[in-house]
């Protein structure tokens, strides 16, 4: 979502009149759209602003803008005074008033040629030719324990369903060959316009199964992908949906943790057994379907066996990727001002580590399966003669072949499986 964004943010910038610096040494203007997911991102922004500040030593007139989740978490201003050096300081959400803000350093910029209140109005200069991320939906109203999107994002709001369309029949209309549907929590997608789906759409409860369906019926979108569902709102639809022609065959649903202590403190809504049958369920619908997760480490409180059943059911769901992560407190979150952070680093390490070790075993024997298959692939660079994509399911595909194929969907004979490339030939 910050990827979208910032897609925005350049397509604002270039309607003033401005033009796309190589680096940052050339550059007037640099802003850093930011991330509040984990500490480490926050920390990462402080540091960018400060090697910055030291590059205005050489350019004097560089203006320095931060904007994104930490300026939108900083309700009481503490976040700003550690980046006084920053000119710019403003949430994703007050993108429209940039113009105004830039007009300050910028006499005779085109600021009047600029209007929108509500930022996902702007056309995204989109980077990719043939992929693009489409934002349905931006803030959360889930309230997770250990999670400041709340807080940096808003509450939940919908995108209206006409917008949605507008802009994805019209990527249809260029050629492009892939969407990626966007928002905190995907399936939770309500249109405020349902009035604007088909008549004849098959699905009648489930508003995001509803969108699924009005995107496969487009004529050059090849694939659909979307992230991220969250396992309390997945609806038997939704997963009907998973058939879909042009549904890609993967799956992020994050599950956190897998005990249900756990899980109740970190209010997700659902319980090991009943993810456990939503994972079953998905998985007699789409058989083969390549299934992703979020996992959290030492959360508050975690005891081993708490962790061990974490371990065993990433053994059930069987995985073929999980995204890691060592708890830190968010500051604002109901967990940081419930609960001690009291699982200790090298703690964490050691459960992260044994999960990755597990992760990586398990990923490299399932990936053996694809050896001899052939499999799409959507081409997204080359490189010193090897072309690179991705799979139906998200895996990373590597093949000899020319630039020319940038771009294109090849179908690819598999000959050898790694953790995490998948190597052929083109077919």
């Amino acid at each position: 979502m910050n990827k979208n964004d910032s897609e925005r943010l350049a397509a604002l910038l270039l309607s003033l009149g401005m033009e796309e610096a190589k680096t940052e040494k050339e550059a007037d203007l640099v802003i850093i759209n930011s991330c509040s997911v984990r500490e480490s991102a926050e920390s990462r922004v402080g540091g960018l602003v400060n090697s910055l500040t030291r590059l205005r030593l050489q350019r004097p007139r560089l203006i320095i803008g931060v904007t994104g989740c930490l300026p939108g978490r900083d309700k009481q201003g503490l976040l700003r005074r550690k980046m006084p050096q920053a000119n710019l300081f403003f949430s994703s959400s007050e993108m429209g008033r940039l113009p105004g803000m830039l007009a300050e350093f910028f006499p005779g910029l085109k600021t009047n040629t600029f209007s929108f209140s509500d930022y996902l109005k702007i056309q995204p200069r989109y980077d990719s030719e043939y992929r693009a991320f489409v934002t349905i939906q931006t803030g959360c109203s889930q309230f997770c324990t250990y999670c400041v999107v709340p807080q940096a994002r808003g509450l939940t709001k919908q995108r209206p369903l006409i917008d949605i369309l507008t802009e994805i029949r019209d990527l249809d209309n260029r050629g492009y060959k892939e969407i990626v549907l966007l928002g905190q929590i995907v399936n939770q997608y309500q249109a405020p316009d349902p009035e604007n789906f088909s008549v004849y759409n098959p699905f009648q409860q489930d508003d995001f199964a509803r969108l699924l369906w009005e995107v496969n019926q487009l004529k050059s979108i090849e694939r659909v992908h979307w992230t991220a569902p969250h396992p309390r709102y997945l609806t038997d639809e939704t997963i009907v949906a998973l058939t879909l022609p042009k549904q890609v065959n993967y799956l992020h649903l994050p599950v956190q943790a897998g005990n249900n202590e756990v899980l109740r403190r970190m209010n997700r809504g659902y319980t090991r057994e009943e993810y456990l049958q939503l994972v079953l369920k998905i998985k007699q619908t789409r058989p083969g379907l390549a299934l992703g997760t979020d996992i959290i480490v030492g959360f508050s409180g975690e005891t081993e066996q708490q962790f061990e059943d974490t371990v065993s059911l990433y053994q059930q769901c069987d995985f073929d990727i999980a995204y890691l992560a060592k708890y830190s407190p968010r500051p604002g979150t109901a967990a940081a001002r419930a609960w001690a952070d009291d699982v200790s680093w090298d703690e964490k390490k050691r459960r992260w580590r044994l999960l990755q070790d597990l992760m990586e075993k398990t990923t490299y024997q399932k990936n053996q399966q694809y050896v001899g298959q052939i499999k799409t692939v959507l081409v997204d660079k080359y490189q010193n003669g090897q072309n690179l994509g991705q799979s139906e399911e998200q895996k990373l595909v590597s093949f000899v072949s020319d630039q020319s194929l940038v771009g294109k969907m090849v179908r690819v004979r598999i000959k050898e499986a790694a953790e995490w490339i998948l190597r052929g030939t083109v077919v």
